[in-house]
């Protein structure tokens, strides 16, 4: 059924294209922030960690591990309170080894002054659009607003296939907007969690599996091409109330990055993740990453009875003279963990 799914999306979007459609660098970019304040306080380094009703954005096949409906919610201040970046998700265990969750994720600026239409002659009042004119000047009065939105719904099914391996797959819908243009897209993403032994798990996760097609109101199509993430987790307890969780991702894209990744070989860019988890007592959490937009990234979170609470804070150079405002980040994770709603 869920093959039927896919094949009847991808004829659906693809007879869409045409002529203007183009691979156009970055333009999945919004795609790739992330969620959850766990995983960001750790870099993003969370492929192989995947293990809770965010792992439908890391790895799908993470959502396979819940035992318990869980339900996630996130709120993002980038760049000091310029950029709002909101996320909300549910999963819920089905049968014995199934799992199914819903994620929406909405990125936008809002209030964007719009002087498309506020440039007059000073000296008759008309709207004019030549800049160059010596009488041009921006009549207040005529200033108005509109945002810039960018949305992305993500439908997740996880499968146990075994004791240590899962598998999962993402439909997501793509709805993008600014002023009056907007834009509609359809992919989609696999993932693979293995467990290669008690201490260490492996992951990946391939994100715009089919390469995602973005159709514009302008009639510009952009493809979103795929992104191949490869992850490792080890944990170990050098002391009995303490583990430790080093993580390693990389991200390998295909769109040719040469100046904006940490390095490539010809077309294909590595973007390294990096992080760091110790957990006390299984309730307190301190971390600390480095993610593929060189942030150094620091986080906390606390485990409660059926509650999560974390927090993460990422800023991009230590030079208070050059660096873009900081950017907070804080998540809830609810487990509905009562013996009726167990898997």
């Amino acid at each position: 059924m869920i093959k039927r799914i896919i094949f009847v999306l991808t004829v659906l979007v693809s007879v869409n294209a045409y002529a203007q459609t183009v691979a156009a660098k970055y333009a999945g970019e919004f795609l790739a922030i992330g969620v959850g304040g766990r995983p960001a306080g750790m870099g993003g380094a969370f492929t192989a960690l995947s293990n809770d009703v965010t792992g439908a954005y890391y790895n799908p096949a993470g959502l396979a591990q819940i035992n318990f409906p869980q339900i996630g919610l996130m709120h993002d201040e980038r760049f000091g309170n310029l950029v709002n970046y909101n996320y909300g998700a549910v999963a819920i265990p089905y049968g014995k080894d199934y799992t199914v969750a819903l994620s929406i994720m909405r990125l936008g600026v809002d209030g964007i002054p719009d002087t498309r239409n506020a440039l007059v002659d000073k000296v008759t009042g008309n709207v004019i659009y030549d800049i160059y004119n010596e009488n041009a000047r921006i009549d207040p009065s005529k200033v108005k607003e509109f945002n810039n939105q960018d949305w992305a719904l993500y439908f997740s099914v996880a499968k146990q296939q075994s004791e240590d391996m899962s598998f999962g797959v993402n439909v997501k819908v793509i709805r993008r907007s600014i002023a009056e243009f907007s834009a509609f897209g359809i992919g989609f993403d696999a993932g693979m969690l293995y467990k290669a032994s008690e201490n260490l798990a492996l992951g990946v996760s391939l994100q715009d599996v089919t390469t995602t097609l973005v159709s514009w109101s302008t009639g510009r199509n952009e493809l979103i091409t795929p992104t191949l993430k490869i992850g490792s987790m080890y944990y170990f307890k050098p002391f009995e109330s303490l583990r430790l969780s080093p993580a390693l991702d990389f991200d390998i894209r295909f769109e040719n990055r040469k100046f904006a990744s940490s390095f490539n070989v010809g077309p294909v860019s590595f973007d390294p993740h990096l992080g760091l988890e110790a957990m006390y007592n299984n309730v307190f959490a301190i971390r600390a990453g480095y993610n593929d937009v060189k942030q150094i990234t620091i986080g906390a979170g606390i485990k409660l009875p059926k509650l999560n609470i974390d927090y993460s804070f990422a800023r991009f150079a230590l030079s208070e003279e050059d660096r873009l405002p900081d950017t907070h980040r804080i998540s809830v994770i609810i487990t509905l963990e009562q013996p009726k709603f167990a898997r």
